[in-house]
């Protein structure tokens, strides 16, 4: 779902983060370089504890209670952030993927925040509605190569519109926010407009999220975590942002 202005009052910050992080790239950055492909299309995730512009995001208050109320959860626990730009001319579109089946976390309570920091129309986010219900997984698949993940038992990635899926996508001003499940379908096209398209994600949980082992190694992968199956993710690493069942 659309939730307008919600990240309004971070557009500017988030900007100066993004540029900080394409400056100074994390572990986990790619430019996802796929030979035919014009343009550049970069990407990286899990650097709030180190961009205090990402950081300032999990102090305020309208976005933790959004997505609590979204979740239907007393709890909302980071679990990480992701950059997504795509320069003028990029013609790579992120592929259609469900986010969860890469994660070792599993729950009825999660929701990613997408939200875009430049003007968006043809580049915005593109949801299949239901997905989230679907009674298996979608296949893990690599950006680049398309190769699988890992493998398991998962349904092959759709191609919704040859399909006749319903998709959903909204044109958006910087601020604004598409809310969806970790199991949602979505993906984007690439980016024909003069201008860049920057967006901001942030991956929370709520408190039925609980870990869970996958095939291979997980995105992001988190080595030596120390987690079991059943337990919640630890808040050292995963900080609980608010907790209504602790207050009363």
């Amino acid at each position: 779902m659309l939730v307008p202005g919600l990240f309004a009052a971070h557009v500017e910050a988030l900007r100066k983060g993004i540029d900080r992080n394409m400056a100074e790239p994390g572990p986990y950055a790619s430019r996802n370089e796929k030979p035919g492909e014009t343009g550049l299309f970069f990407d990286d995730y899990c650097n709030w504890d180190r961009i205090p512009e990402f950081h300032a995001v999990l102090r305020d208050p309208a976005i933790i209670a959004a997505a609590g109320a979204l979740m239907g959860s007393a709890r909302v626990q980071m679990f990480h952030d992701h950059v997504l730009v795509k320069e003028p001319g990029t013609s790579m579109a992120t592929p259609w993927h469900s986010d969860g089946p890469y994660y070792f976390v599993e729950g009825r309570q999660t929701i990613s925040f997408w939200v875009p920091l430049d003007p968006v129309t043809d580049a915005g986010l593109r949801c299949v509605a239901g997905s989230h219900l679907w009674e298996k997984d979608v296949l893990p698949t690599r950006w680049v190569s398309n190769a699988a993940f890992f493998e398991g038992d998962y349904m092959p990635v759709p191609d919704p519109e040859a399909e006749g899926m319903t998709i959903r996508e909204w044109p958006m001003q910087p601020g604004d926010a598409v809310a969806f499940h970790f199991r949602t379908l979505h993906g984007a096209r690439g980016n024909s407009a003069a201008s860049r398209r920057r967006a901001f994600s942030l991956r929370l949980v709520g408190d039925d999220a609980a870990y869970v082992e996958r095939p291979g190694r997980t995105s992001p992968p988190y080595p030596g975590h120390d987690m079991r199956p059943g337990q919640r993710l630890r808040e050292d690493w995963f900080p609980v942002l608010s907790d209504r069942s602790a207050t009363g």
